[in-house]
């Protein structure tokens, strides 16, 4: 297992290897019928995933190759997904209406980019853009990764036989109640952003200034025993704890509780099928507007990204918060008690945390240069930035400025939250 994906490039061989088998290993447990199934418009078909990610390395890599010919034509306009550049897609929404090509051909299709990269991949060594590029197609490939967890994950909640993805998946960690404790964060002028070294997405850069006022950040995420009180003392009735398009939007699906929980709110639907909900893990599948109102109801408020990222930075030993982490590695697939109870908790790995900022450029922040300029840029429009990744986010692919982003009412990502307040 590799801890971290490539950044050298004599690594580059060993890394695509890596991550490319990692998808074929995912779609261990499913059927072929599981694979074509999208139950609803955010969640793509595990094969619609796998194709992606290798006309991903067709369309960014091979196609520049002189003398090129598409593998397969008519491929292109199927599993393009929103690189208007390059040219037409199909419809997002229709994805899971593709019963050809199949499983087994889609495979095919991967095996057979594998084939022509094998030269790139050696070029790679000497070649330092090249090396970027495929590092890139390799990072884009683990957000799929995760993708096929969490579209999966929906796939089986809406069938009534309620299937599970994880037929023997471990028991999970004992936890305890934790008391809540605030840390303090700087105040002033800090840096926040990738500080150029290794992998780093677009919209993580430049590292730059921002203003810090005095506030204080939650030690650990909120746990599904203290989001149970807020269901408890009315919070899903109580429109002034919402925002209006937070309320209108609970109202009009009747949300009572966070995604795939039962109505009486004591067991949930995980990759290993309903289980019981566990008091001290970390809450999980609630939207940015089910979190901003608990944070309202608590006397608090969500954390912005930069008193996040900053905290984290200064705060813990990032790189050993990354190796304990609850990745999707680790197996469990699902969020799981903190372990400790000092310093700042779970800040990598079991959930997403929304944060109160919304998804912007840094200032200086220039797109990639061509159709991969439509990567991050174009989507810094009404949606909201989440840190520190999920239960089933691949290890190797997180740092302290990555920054992920969802539309407010979004929910079947592994998404939570903690609470921070001013100071």
């Amino acid at each position: 297992m590799l801890d971290t994906i490539c950044t050298a490039q004599s690594d580059i061989v060993e890394a695509y290897r890596f991550v490319r088998d990692r998808s074929l290993k995912l779609i261990a447990p499913l059927s072929a019928e599981d694979t074509v199934v999208q139950s609803m418009p955010d969640v793509s078909p595990t094969k619609w995933h796998l194709a992606h990610s290798s006309w991903f390395f067709e369309q960014f890599l091979l196609s520049s190759q002189c003398g090129y010919e598409p593998l397969r034509p008519g491929w292109q306009f199927l599993f393009n997904s929103y690189y208007e550049s390059v040219g037409p897609r199909h419809n997002r929404v229709q994805r899971g209406l593709l019963s050809r090509p199949t499983l087994a051909e889609v495979i095919e299709y991967r095996h057979r980019v594998d084939d022509d990269m094998a030269p790139v991949l050696d070029r790679a060594a000497s070649d330092p853009e090249l090396a970027a590029l495929i590092n890139l197609g390799l990072h884009h490939e683990q957000q799929h990764q995760e993708l096929m967890l969490t579209d999966i994950k929906h796939v089986f909640s809406v069938n009534p036989l309620e299937p599970s993805y994880q037929r023997e998946a471990p028991f999970g960690l004992p936890g305890h109640a934790l008391p809540m404790r605030f840390v303090r964060g700087s105040a002033g002028i800090v840096e926040i952003g990738h500080h150029g070294e290794g992998f780093a997405f677009d919209c993580e850069t430049p590292r730059h200034r921002t203003l810090l006022h005095p506030y204080e950040m939650a030690d650990r995420p909120v746990t599904n025993d203290e989001f149970r009180d807020f269901i408890r003392d009315g919070g899903y009735r109580t429109p002034s704890l919402w925002m209006s398009e937070g309320w209108a939007r609970a109202q009009a699906e009747a949300w009572a509780g966070p995604m795939y929980w039962d109505a009486q709110a004591e067991t949930e639907f995980t990759l290993a099928g309903r289980r019981e909900i566990d008091p001290y893990a970390p809450v999980c599948h609630v939207s940015y507007y089910e979190a901003d109102a608990y944070a309202r109801w608590a006397g608090a408020r969500l954390p912005r990204e930069s008193e996040w990222e900053h905290l984290t930075e200064t705060r813990v030993d990032v790189d050993a918060q990354l190796r304990a982490a609850n990745f999707a590695d680790a197996g469990f697939l699902h969020p799981q008690p903190a372990q400790r109870d000092e310093g700042l908790l779970q800040l990598f790995g079991d959930v997403w945390e929304w944060t109160s900022s919304p998804y912007v450029n840094y200032p200086g922040y220039k797109p990639l240069p061509g159709a991969l300029g439509e990567y991050n840029g174009k989507f810094m429009c009404g949606q909201w930035v989440l840190r520190g990744g999920s239960c089933v986010t691949p290890v190797g692919h997180l740092r302290a400025s990555y920054r992920n982003f969802f539309y407010p009412p979004d929910r079947w990502q592994f998404m939570g939250f903690r609470l921070a307040k001013d100071a």
